[in-house]
C-alpha cells in the first residue's frame, strides 16, 4: 500500500555534465563521484535519505526543511569551484510506493525549481521558505513568483544567499519560467471623520497610496477607476479579487481632526480573504507624505517584493509641497476631477488654480489643470481653440517645474494629437509617457485612440487591452475596445463588450448609442431603431441624442421624420449658439444621402476641431470615401 508523508524534497543536477562526458569521460566521472560523496556525507549528517540517482542528478528527502537547506549549503560549499551544481528544494506531500520510489506534486515542484537555478545556487519554494524565514543562520532573496510547467499555481522562488552560494539575477531567470506579477487593488479608504465633507481627504489619501505603489517595478496595481467602483459597497474581498484579477486588496479608513490624522490599513489576500497585515497610524497632518511612504513600503514588504537598495533609500511618495493648505486644495480638486462631469471638472479647476495662487511652484496642480482642459475640449464643453492651448501651457509648466512626469508628457501628446494634428510629434510624446510610466492606463487608452486615427488597428487593440488589464472596470475604455472591434468589422465582439458595459451600468448612454450602431451594421434595422429611440429617451431632452435615429430614418425612407430631427437640431442651435452640432447634421444628412450637406457640415466641424477623429476607420463613413471631396477634406484636416 503506498505511503503518504510530508517531506522536504531536494533535487540536484550537474550543469554541463552531458557535454563534459563527450569531451572528457574520465573527468566527468570524477566530478560526478565528488558530487555524490559530498551529498551522501552531508545527507547522512542530517538524517536525510537519498532516494534516487539519475546520471548526474539526485533526489533526496528530509524530515526537516531546516536540515534540508543546511545540507544543500554544505554540499555547495564542499564542491564550489570543482562541480557546477544546481539545487532546488520544496516541501510538500510525497507518496512512496512499495518499491521505495517517490512521486507526487511536491516532487515535480522541487524538480522545476532546480531547473530554474544556476550553477552554485540553492533555490527554495515560498512554502519551504516559510519554514526557515525566522532562522538567523539563513539569508534569502525573493526572486519572484513563477508559472512552472505542469504546476497549477504560481510558485514563489527564493535564493539562499549564504556565502559562498551564487544568486541568480533577473536575467538568469529569463526563459526558465513565466514570471507571475504580484497584483493589488487599493479600495477607497472610508472617511471616518465627523465631517462628511472630509471625504475628499480620504479619497485623496487612497489615490496617493495607489500612485506610490504604481512605482514598485514588479507590482501590478489596479487603476483608480476600477478600484473606486466598489466605494460604499459591501462586496466580499474574494469576489473583488476575481473581478479585478488581483491577488491582494488593501482597504482602510481615514480620520482627520484638526492637525491630526489617523489612518488604519489592512492588507487582505483576495484568494482566501485571510488578513495578512493591519496597522493603525496616528500622525500630525504635516507628516502625511512620510506616512503614505511608510504604508506603501510596508505593503511591498508584506507582498515579498524586494526593492533595490536605491529604492529603499528613495521614497515612493515624493513630498509635493510643505504647505498643507495647498495640498488640501489639491486633494479637493482631484476629488471633483474624478467625478468626470463638466460642472465638476470646472470646480476642480478652481481648486487647482487656488493651490497655484498660494504656491506658484506646485507642479502637480499644473499637470492636473492640463487634464481638466483636455477633458473639457474633448467632451465638447469648451471651445477647443481655448481649452487645448491652456492644456498645453499647464502641461509645459508642470514639466518645467518637476521634470518629465508621465501625466504631463501624456497631456502634451494629446494636444499635439487632437489640436495641432502633428502625428509624428504626438507619437514621440506618447512613447515617452509610456516609457516614464508604463502602468498608466489612461496613457495606453489615449495612445490606442491615436493608433486608431493613424489606421494601425492591431496595435490600437493591443494598447486598449493593456489599459483594461490595469483598469478592467473602466466603462470608457471598454467602449473604446468595442469601437475598435467595430472598425475591424468584428461586430459580435463589439456587441459583447457593449453588453458588458450595460450590465455594469444600464444607464450609460454612450453604450446604448453604440449598441444602436452595431445593430445597424449587423443589418438588424428594427433593433437599431428601437435602441436609438431608447438612447434619445435617456437624454431626457427632445433636442438631444438625435443623429443615430435620424440616420436610420433617412436610410429606411422615413424622410419626413429625419427632416423633423434636423429641425430639432436647428432649434437647439438657436437656444445655445455655442453648441457645435455639425457632426450631428452630417450624420443625419448621410442617412438621407444628401452628400452636399454632409461635406458642408463635415468641413465646418473640422474647421472647429470637433469632427470625428475616426472618419477613416469608422464603418459609418465608408460610403463617402470614394467621393472626390473626401480625400482633399481628409488631407486638409490631417485625417489620414
Amino acid at each position: 500500500m503506498p505511503e503518504r508523508t510530508l517531506a522536504a524534497i531536494m533535487f540536484t543536477d550537474m550543469e554541463g555534465y552531458t557535454r563534459l562526458m563527450q569531451q572528457d569521460e574520465k573527468k566527468a566521472k570524477q566530478l560526478c563521484d565528488l558530487h555524490r560523496k559530498a551529498l551522501e556525507e552531508e545527507t547522512e549528517k542530517r538524517n536525510g535519505k537519498i532516494m534516487q540517482y539519475y546520471g548526474d542528478g539526485s533526489l533526496s528527502i528530509y524530515n526537516s526543511s531546516i536540515e534540508a537547506v543546511a545540507c544543500a549549503i554544505a554540499v555547495q560549499e564542499r564542491i564550489k569551484g570543482k562541480v557546477n551544481l544546481r539545487i532546488g528544494l520544496h516541501v510538500g506531500d510525497i507518496v512512496k510506493d512499495e518499491d521505495g520510489a517517490i512521486y507526487g506534486d511536491g516532487v515535480n515542484v522541487a524538480s522545476r525549481i532546480e531547473s530554474m537555478a544556476i550553477s552554485g545556487a540553492v533555490l527554495v519554494s515560498g512554502k519551504l521558505h516559510d519554514d526557515i524565514k525566522n532562522q538567523s543562520n539563513f539569508s534569502t532573496e525573493f526572486l519572484g513568483s513563477f508559472e512552472l510547467k505542469n504546476v497549477v499555481q504560481p510558485v514563489e522562488i527564493f535564493a539562499i544567499t549564504n556565502s559562498p552560494l551564487n544568486v541568480p539575477d533577473k536575467q538568469d531567470m529569463v526563459g526558465k519560467g513565466s514570471p507571475k506579477q504580484r497584483s493589488i487593488a487599493v479600495l477607497p479608504f472610508t472617511n471616518m471623520s465627523t465631517d462628511p465633507e472630509n471625504e475628499y481627504f480620504s479619497d485623496g489619501i487612497t489615490e496617493e497610496i495607489l500612485n506610490a505603489l504604481v512605482k514598485v517595478e514588479d507590482l501590478k496595481v489596479t487603476a483608480r477607476t476600477s478600484s473606486f467602483v466598489f466605494k460604499g459597497k459591501e462586496v466580499d474581498i474574494r469576489e473583488i479579487g476575481k473581478i479585478l484579477n488581483v491577488e491582494y486588496v488593501l482597504e482602510g479608513s481615514v480620520r482627520k481632526a484638526g492637525s491630526k490624522v489617523r489612518i488604519s490599513a489592512q492588507l487582505v489576500s483576495a484568494v482566501d480573504g485571510y488578513h495578512l497585515w493591519s496597522e493603525t497610524f496616528d500622525r500630525d497632518l504635516e507628516d502625511i507624505f512620510t506616512l503614505q511612504d511608510e504604508i506603501s513600503k510596508t505593503i511591498t514588504s508584506h507582498l515579498r517584493i524586494e526593492l533595490s537598495l536605491e529604492s529603499h533609500q528613495k521614497p515612493l511618495v515624493k513630498k509635493p509641497t510643505d504647505n498643507i493648505e495647498v495640498y488640501n486644495l489639491f486633494l479637493k480638486g482631484k476629488y471633483y476631477w474624478n467625478k468626470w462631469s463638466p460642472e465638476n471638472v470646472r470646480k476642480a479647476i478652481t481648486y487647482f488654480e487656488e493651490a497655484i495662487n498660494l504656491e506658484p511652484s506646485f507642479s502637480s496642480a499644473y499637470a492636473a489643470l492640463a487634464g481638466c482642459y483636455i477633458f473639457l475640449a474633448v467632451s465638447g464643453n469648451s471651445r477647443p481653440d481655448i481649452a487645448f492651448p491652456k492644456a498645453l501651457e499647464n502641461a509645459k509648466k508642470s514639466i518645467e517645474l518637476a521634470g518629465n512626469e508621465a501625466d504631463s508628457v501624456s497631456a502634451i501628446a494629446m494636444v499635439k494629437f487632437l489640436y495641432e494634428k502633428n502625428r509624428s510629434v504626438a507619437r514621440k510624446f506618447f512613447e515617452k509617457a509610456l516609457e516614464l510610466n508604463p502602468k498608466l492606463a489612461e496613457t495606453h487608452h489615449y495612445f490606442s485612440m491615436f493608433l486608431c486615427v493613424v489606421g494601425d488597428l492591431e496595435s490600437a487593440l493591443k494598447e486598449i487591452k493593456t489599459a483594461l488589464n490595469i483598469d478592467p472596470l473602466s466603462l470608457n475604455k471598454i467602449i473604446h475596445l468595442a469601437d475598435i472591434y467595430m472598425y475591424m468589422n468584428r461586430l459580435d465582439d463589439a456587441m459583447a463588450e457593449i453588453d458588458k458595459v450595460l450590465e455594469m451600468d444600464a444607464s450609460f448612454r454612450m453604450a446604448t448609442e453604440k449598441k444602436g450602431w452595431i445593430y445597424y451594421f449587423m443589418g438588424d434595422i428594427s433593433k437599431s431603431l428601437n435602441t436609438f429611440k431608447k438612447y434619445h429617451k435617456q437624454t431626457s431632452s427632445k433636442l438631444k441624442g438625435l443623429s443615430g435615429l435620424g440616420y436610420v430614418y433617412g436610410k429606411t425612407g422615413k424622410t419626413e421624420k429625419a427632416n423633423e430631427l434636423i429641425k430639432r437640431l436647428d432649434k437647439r442651435k438657436s437656444l445655445d449658439d455655442e453648441v457645435i452640432l455639425d457632426m450631428d447634421y452630417a450624420v443625419i444628412y448621410l442617412g438621407l444621402n444628401d452628400l452636399d450637406n454632409v461635406f458642408y457640415h463635415l468641413e465646418k466641424a473640422f474647421e472647429q476641431n470637433v469632427g470625428s477623429l475616426y472618419i477613416s476607420s469608422d464603418l459609418l463613413w465608408v460610403s463617402i470615401q470614394d467621393d472626390p471631396r473626401f480625400a482633399p477634406l481628409a488631407k486638409k484636416y490631417k485625417l489620414i
